[in-house]
């Protein structure tokens, strides 16, 4: 009887496993799908020299790519795009993002803590 439990047991952990990787294949396919229209807007908003710009900053940074796409695909869907992007647009919109998004770093020193050397020494 104790073969049967076990035996049940790891059924029911098989059933469990197959049922996290179906939902697993789900999600998948949905972003496969999500990419795809993300895509197929991209394409038809940007000319082809602006979509091989966004594709080169995407690939040196990530983060910088998906913010671009965000912005472009939150423009044609608002209809802020009169026709298609062209390569000097992106830039000019990467440039407007940057100065909007731009952190500004200072330094403060101060002399009185990095006084080191003292002029009784000499």
């Amino acid at each position: 009887m104790s073969g049967d439990k076990e035996l049940a047991d790891l059924r029911a952990q098989r059933m469990k496993e197959l049922q996290g990787m179906q939902q697993q294949q789900k999600q998948e396919e949905m972003q496969q799908q999500q990419q795809q229209a993300i895509n197929s807007v991209l394409n038809q908003v940007l000319d082809q020299q602006a979509r091989a710009r966004l594709n080169t900053i995407s690939i040196a940074k990530p983060e910088r790519g998906r913010q671009l796409e965000s912005v472009i695909l939150q423009m044609a869907t608002t209809g802020q795009l009169a026709g298609r992007l062209s390569e000097a647009d992106l830039v000019a919109l990467v440039e407007r993002i940057n100065a909007q998004t731009q952190k500004t770093t200072s330094v403060k020193f101060d002399r009185r803590r990095a006084a080191v050397d003292d002029d009784d020494d000499w």
